[in-house]
């Protein structure tokens, strides 16, 4: 490779969050540049959040290269600090966390179990990196390591998975400003200066608590005002009783629009053993993204199915249900009322009228704290989690997982209490 070739793989990008954004190294501009990294730039962040928050339309491809960006900065920190960490190591990690959303399907969070079955994005993404390892001859080995916490520095798999990862850092903050969510919005570079490594796990100094305490606080609001905004749970939900329609009719209707990839998971819905056996299921599926399914929609507003054509155009022209929060799950004879209005309304049968009927619960952990907790090293240099962190308000505000059960219906059907 000549000089010139070389030094062309050391781009920037310019990200409204951070500014520049450099690459650092050859194998990881190579992985930017693989189809199955660029895929990201058409899958969404935020699933349908944009139906609330008209700004809300970046993309897993701008969460990748943040969260990738600030994991930079971290080992930067971290090296500053004293602690050996190589010129692998830095990379292998950095590769982790750029490739750590790669197996997100269309929609991202909103499909996980809709398209295929049994199997969660973060095995599709360790199936990607592997298929990405043999094509470039084992370069990814280290980093898969750190994917799956087998590497022997255990803080490298903290900086990408853990309860305060880049991950999140970075979603937080770009969230925030995408959705103009203000209170949600983050100081990552503080919480970033403030890492440190302690008997070999990713710790904070203790100046670091308050900013803790802040993003806990952005944290528990993002999932209120936008992850599980009322509107938004209720298109998400709708979206999945719309492809349960779509899996139906595509078993009986040969003529029924979709992209060849869509059709084949929309027949099939093939479960985790099947994309282990067939690896020709993992290059399908790298096909997916959401103009698939909004050009399906665009196609079955006009199906001969009332049902599959109903739901897509109440989708398309955000045409949302009424969604209502429930102190425990809707009774039978709620739901009765509500199965017998639809039927009597729309002239469809009450078996039918269930797929106009949506039962969730959302809920929000914000602290998990009977899990792997944060680590304060505090100012006697001893390790202490979180939760004893006298600084701190109490961690119950956090740790409490808060469980709301929903139903979501037509709105032109009357809920009566």
């Amino acid at each position: 490779m000549s000089q010139s070739e070389e030094t062309n793989k050391f781009k920037l990008f310019n990200d409204p969050i951070y500014g520049f954004i450099a690459i650092p190294s050859e194998l990881i501009f190579d992985l930017i540049e693989h189809p199955f990294f660029q895929r990201l730039r058409r899958i969404g962040q935020l699933g349908l959040s944009s139906l609330v928050y008209p700004g809300a339309y970046h993309t897993r491809f701008h969460h990748a290269l943040g969260a990738m960006h600030l994991t930079q900065k971290a080992i930067s920190v971290l090296q500053s600090k004293g602690h050996n960490i190589s010129k692998s190591e830095s990379e292998s990690v950095q590769v982790a966390i750029l490739l750590h959303d790669i197996g997100h399907g269309p929609f991202s969070h909103a499909l996980e179990h809709t398209l295929i079955d049994d199997i969660t994005h973060e095995s599709l993404s360790l199936m990607l990196m592997q298929r990405l390892n043999n094509e470039m001859k084992g370069k990814l080995t280290e980093a898969i390591q750190i994917f799956t916490n087998k590497h022997p520095k255990r803080f490298l798999y903290q900086l990408v998975s853990s309860q305060l990862d880049m991950d999140r850092l970075d979603y937080l903050k770009r969230d925030a400003f995408y959705t103009g969510v203000v209170e949600g919005s983050i100081n990552s570079e503080r919480l970033i200066s403030m890492l440190n490594i302690a008997n070999g796990e990713l710790v904070l100094d203790n100046k670091g608590v308050s900013s803790v305490q802040k993003f806990l606080v952005s944290r528990s609001l993002m999932y209120w005002q936008v992850y599980m905004h009322k509107a938004v749970l209720c298109a998400e939900n709708m979206l999945v009783k719309l492809l349960s329609r779509a899996h139906e009719i595509a078993q009986i209707d040969e003529t029924m629009f979709g992209g060849k990839e869509l059709l084949f998971f929309l027949i099939n819905r093939p479960s985790k053993k099947e994309f282990e056996s067939n690896p020709n299921i993992l290059n399908l599926f790298t096909q997916l993204d959401d103009s698939d399914i909004l050009a399906a929609m665009k196609q079955w507003r006009n199906h001969k199915d009332f049902i599959l054509s109903d739901l897509s155009s109440r989708l398309l022209d955000r045409k949302l249900f009424q969604i209502k929060f429930l102190p425990e799950k809707i009774n039978s004879d709620k739901r009765n009322y509500l199965e017998k209005s639809i039927s009597d309304s729309m002239g469809i049968t009450l078996i039918d009228s269930r797929y106009f009927i949506l039962e969730g619960t959302a809920s929000n952990s914000t602290y998990v704290s009977n899990k792997e907790e944060i680590k304060i090293l505090n100012r006697e240099g001893n390790v202490i989690p979180l939760s004893a962190a006298s600084e701190i308000l109490p961690l119950s505000v956090y740790s409490h997982t808060l469980t709301r059960p929903f139903v979501c219906w037509p709105k032109e059907i009357k809920w009566t209490d």
